[in-house]
């Protein structure tokens, strides 16, 4: 291993400094909290167990607060110790995500994206570079093919899966993974190789989470299944990202439901992180209180 440069020294000392300054705890502390950070398996790639997600309703919820109410939530988030955002090319949101984001110590949160993979004829370098332009960041922490939902998306997403791999190498984006809906594409996941992370669908009764197809409803019956994928890609070494654990909007009435789905995402399938779309600063204060126990 190379010598330790004196900006790698800088650059890691600014983000170790920034994450104390939000009270987040260090690696092997006994107390585990949502804002405390994880390393995501093999990836190295260090996050706060909870994320702000912009996709809700494929960002339509979170644009609909407008550029400045949506930007003095995402500060809000990171002086709670939130330092994991989300967004995607198909939301409606990278752009205002980036937009929020201006001012913030780069090296102090984790940007995750994920890329489309329908794209005929799309150069994927050209591609990652439009999506830096729109989310005006150097780099993506975490890039992830976005929507696989067919049993044959480790072939069909060589391409990306290549020039995901070539967009590492010239430090464009650091990790990698994927994202999934049906149990005929997330039953691929565990062996297929190229993987470091997982962002997977759970909760604690199934709603809009993965089934036969990948349709976007609720699945009971298949929850224990799901779990033990979610087990055995831990026992692989990849970093597990839980979503929808509000059930896809149908919680939002329910504190009892999003308390459940938080305990059993963390307590029942063992997730490393999770994200949550947000509107309110309520929403972050329940979320955060509800991980915090579900750690406890």
């Amino acid at each position: 291993m190379s010598p330790t440069t004196r900006r790698d020294f800088l650059k890691t000392g600014l983000a170790a400094g920034a994450m104390a300054a939000a009270g987040t705890l260090p690696l092997g502390a006994t107390t585990r909290t949502a804002t405390d950070t994880v390393v995501l398996g093999r990836s190295k790639v260090g996050v706060t167990r909870l994320a702000f997600g912009t996709g809700t309703d494929s960002g339509a919820v979170q644009v609909a607060l407008g550029q400045q109410e949506f930007t003095r939530l995402i500060h809000y988030a990171y002086d709670r110790g939130i330092r994991f955002f989300e967004t995607a090319e198909a939301y409606q949101t990278p752009g205002m995500l980036g937009e929020a984001l201006k001012g913030l110590p780069r090296d102090s949160y984790t940007l995750m994206s994920k890329v489309s993979t329908f794209h005929q004829g799309t150069d994927a370098r050209a591609k990652f570079d439009e999506l830096r332009r729109i989310s005006q960041t150097e780099y993506f922490d975490i890039m992830l093919l976005h929507w696989q939902h067919t049993a044959d998306w480790p072939e069909t997403t060589k391409r990306w899966q290549d020039g995901i791999l070539e967009a590492q190498r010239s430090g464009v984006i650091r990790t990698h993974g994927a994202s999934v809906h049906g149990l005929p594409a997330l039953r691929q996941m565990p062996g297929t190789q190229w993987l470091d992370v997982g962002l997977i669908r759970i909760n604690h009764n199934g709603a809009r989470m993965d089934g036969p197809t990948y349709e976007d409803t609720n699945h009971p019956d298949n929850v224990s299944e799901v779990v033990d994928h979610i087990h055995q890609l831990k026992k692989e070494g990849l970093g597990v990202i839980g979503m929808k654990l509000c059930g896809g909007g149908q919680f939002q009435n329910s504190h009892d439901d999003r308390a459940k789905a938080m305990n059993f995402a963390f307590r029942n399938a063992g997730v490393d992180c999770a994200t949550v779309g947000f509107k309110s600063t309520q929403e972050i204060d329940e979320a955060i209180s509800n991980m915090n126990r579900a750690l406890a």
